[in-house]
């Protein structure tokens, strides 16, 4: 029962999920575009407030939660941050296919341009994504180490069309820290509230005339530079024939580019970009939604498996992965994340020996059996990339990966290639371990199983009040009272990650063969429990029903 974290299983599916999107669904972009100039949010209503989740800023200028006044007070603030923080080298922007990013990112130029940083843009604006920015920080900063930059990232992922987001990338090339986004947060929020006094802004025409506007060719940079990361002479020498859907997303070009580069066979299913996405099939609830790790979002890709050896999708900004297989069609990303672990670190003989694997809390549990087998260390973390990137950076971890389809690792010789998703990579290396092996990944994640274990896996939602949210982001251990998850006797409990000793902001119950973690979340009135068992689907129904008992029992303490 694994169901991307797209798809949670509580959920009622919607009865076209699956289906092409009806006309009546689609944005109207004139109208959206228009709300974000012409609409004011009103500082007393909180959700119209800027607010830094675990990845930047997002909303809707429909709902006055993404406006003109939003980007302008957050790019001032980082501004501000790079002052503060004597943060003197270029600033690198880019920026995804939604149709809020292009205003966005004018908006941002202009502020940017006025406190008079070094921005390194793509020519024409053109769509830039999130892997690109993090990879040009990272090359920049090696090189002239006495002048670090940073970056901005302008993007919702893989949200639908109306969305709009924004997100700051530090230094280390990654996403930034809740110390750097509460920081910039409230300094946004005070711009907000003073009517954007103090904010520094040029007109456009102004601003085209600046010298300190670069442009930066993120695309060739990239492309070329994928070789350190992917053995492209075992794809090159396989004959293998490959599909990728771009998803109407910023690596539309980059695809092409990548294929003429390394010689490869390579069909781009879509290559359109459209503001409404008209050419996406509903996700299960209905909505339109580019997540490449969701059968229902990938219906058109899955409708051309057996065309392909191997096939790939990534959303929005590039920063996740879908992987389909002729064995065994769209994987998991809990699956994909255990293969591709274990083939890495089998074929990487330049990573550092005691480079560590990389999951969030919420992963599989077989991720922890294949890091045993390979006698590599595992570095468990909160829910969020964010807390990858030091190890990244460092290259103690050689491959960091999240349940949600996000992952990057290390360039064949060790060092850091990206501290943020990159869905390029995974997707290409999926093809690389069909050409060295023979087998595709869903053949190889079947091994896994019969020599590992067989997990289920799940998530399910459930709704929750502002105050139990609290309740349980808040949870200690000695408030659960029981001693078995589901027939077996209860091993570890946590608050804090085993790593880091970070607060989850939730619980991790464990047993021998099945956990569950319960947390709040960050944007909904809504609770979540992921789980597995290693016993069946039985079993993990039987933790999934303790799960929410346990979890209505911390909402009733006093």
């Amino acid at each position: 029962m694994e169901s991307g974290l797209s798809t949670p299983v509580t959920s009622r599916l919607n009865p076209n999920a699956g289906q092409q999107a009806d006309s009546a669904l689609l944005v109207d972009i004139p109208r959206l575009v228009t709300a974000y100039f012409s609409e004011r949010p009103d500082y007393a209503e909180s959700a119209q407030r800027v607010s830094f989740g675990t990845s930047g800023h997002r909303g809707s200028s429909l709902t006055r939660s993404f406006n003109e006044l939003h980007v302008l007070a957050m790019t001032q603030a980082i501004c501000d941050y790079r002052l503060d923080q004597g943060i003197q080298g270029p600033l690198f922007i880019g920026i995804d296919t939604h149709a809020l990013s292009a205003p966005a990112y004018v908006s941002a130029l202009e502020v940017l341009t006025a406190n008079q940083v070094e921005v390194m843009h793509a020519a024409d604006g053109e769509y830039t994504p999130t892997p690109a920015v993090s990879h040009a920080i990272l090359v920049h900063n090696r090189r002239q180490p006495e002048g670090l930059a940073d970056g901005i990232v302008i993007t919702p992922s893989h949200n639908p069309p109306e969305q709009g987001g924004f997100k700051y990338n530090a230094t280390d090339g990654g996403p930034a820290d809740g110390t750097v986004t509460g920081w910039i947060e409230r300094r946004s929020n005070h711009y907000l509230q003073q009517g954007l006094k103090g904010v520094k802004r040029v007109n456009v025409d102004r601003m085209k005339r600046w010298p300190n506007l670069h442009l930066h060719e993120y695309c060739r940079q990239y492309v070329n530079d994928l070789q350190q990361v992917i053995h492209f002479e075992r794809i090159r020498g396989s004959n293998l024939h490959m599909g990728v859907d771009p998803l109407g997303g910023a690596g539309v070009h980059y695809w092409p580019a990548i294929a003429e580069h390394y010689g490869l066979d390579l069909d781009v299913v879509n290559p359109d970009v459209d503001p409404t996405f008209r050419f996406m099939s509903l996700d299960w609830d209905g909505k339109i939604r580019m997540d490449p790790s969701s059968p229902y979002a990938m219906t058109r890709l899955l409708a051309l498996r057996e065309k392909y050896d191997i096939a790939f999708a990534c959303d929005t900004d590039h920063d996740r992965h879908g992987i389909v297989t002729r064995s065994a069609g769209l994987l998991a990303p809990n699956h994909y994340l255990s293969v591709a672990m274990d083939y890495l670190f089998r074929n990487r003989p330049g990573f550092p020996a005691q480079a560590a694997i990389g999951k969030t809390i919420v992963s599989s549990a077989l991720i922890d059996r294949v890091a045993r087998r390979l006698k590599r260390p595992l570095y468990e973390t909160p829910v969020g990339f964010k807390w990858f990137v030091s190890g990244l950076l460092q290259g103690q971890i050689g491959f960091a990966g999240e349940e949600s389809a996000g992952a990057t690792f290390l360039q064949q010789d060790g060092q850091a290639w990206t501290t943020d998703k990159d869905g390029f990579i995974p997707s290409l290396l999926a093809a690389e371990m069909t050409a060295h092996t023979g087998h595709d990944p869903g053949e190889h994640y079947q091994k896994l199983t019969e020599d590992l274990g067989c997990p289920a896996y799940s998530r399910i939602d459930a709704p929750a009040s502002r105050e139990q949210k609290a309740k349980l982001s808040q949870v200690a251990p000695e408030a659960i009272h029981r001693r078995t998850l589901a027939g077996e006797p209860i091993l570890e409990i946590l608050t804090h990650a085993p790593s880091n000793g970070a607060g989850l902001g939730g619980i991790k119950v464990m047993a021998e063969q099945g956990w569950f973690a319960a947390r709040p979340s960050g944007t909904e009135d809504l609770y979540k429990i992921y789980a597995e068992s290693f016993l069946g689907e039985a079993h993990l129904e039987e933790i999934l029903a303790e799960a929410r008992s346990l979890v209505d029992e911390v909402f009733e303490e006093s």
